[in-house]
């Protein structure tokens, strides 16, 4: 029985969400990010499996219908979704999964792993916030002040998670995460499994007789 652990890490967008999770990822071992699917094209730079699974909204609708979805949700007019097999085949292997998921997302996840351990990413100000949107030189007026109200709305669901790391300083909120990740893999079911040779080889007694 595997003792990996399961992580959700959600964010408004423009929080640095998937900036944290990429260094997690680099900075430690044995943590994988599960591909999600999605409907919406890919944009410049972006590889199939490798970022997403690229799939058509009549592919996604059947999955959805064959039950392929641990969770699954609507963002931005385009459908994105997490399979079960993907998050099962990452924890069989002995790593821990991180899903990079929406609050809508993390309320099915949870409802399905309760064990799970959820991270919202907050940014340090409202400001920041959109002067991190309007960094980016991607999209219009209009497109930056949607995704600002739609942030808005994204984090009043913060109080819903276990854990809030504040991207003010990225160091800082990399270290946090990190420290989250390893909090889970000294709990005494983790160790037990991990180190069951060790700790039977320090509480076995020898035999006088």
């Amino acid at each position: 029985m595997t003792t990996a652990s399961l992580f959700i890490v959600s964010a408004p967008s423009g929080a640095g969400k998937t900036s944290l999770v990429k260094a997690l990822v680099s900075t430690m071992d044995g943590v994988q990010v599960c591909v999600s699917h999605t409907t919406r094209a890919p944009r410049p730079g972006e590889e199939e499996g490798l970022h997403y699974h690229f799939v058509s909204p009549r592919r996604f609708e059947d999955m959805i219908e064959a039950g392929e979805f641990l969770e699954h949700a609507r963002v931005f007019d385009n459908a994105y979704g997490t399979t079960r097999s993907s998050v099962t085949n990452i924890l069989d292997s002995g790593d821990d999964a991180i899903l990079e998921i929406d609050w809508q997302g993390a309320r099915q996840v949870r409802s399905h792993a309760p064990d799970c351990s959820s991270i919202f990413i907050l940014p340090p100000s409202r400001a920041a916030l959109e002067a991190r949107l309007t960094s980016r030189g991607e999209d219009s007026g209009e497109v930056v002040r949607r995704r600002m109200r739609d942030a808005e709305a994204e984090m009043c669901h913060y109080a819903e998670f276990d854990y809030v790391v504040i991207n003010d300083d990225f160091d800082t909120a990399l270290e946090e995460l990190c420290c989250l990740v390893c909090r889970s893999r000294l709990t005494l079911a983790a160790v037990q499994s991990r180190s069951a040779t060790l700790l039977d080889s320090l509480m076995r007694r020898d035999n006088p007789g």
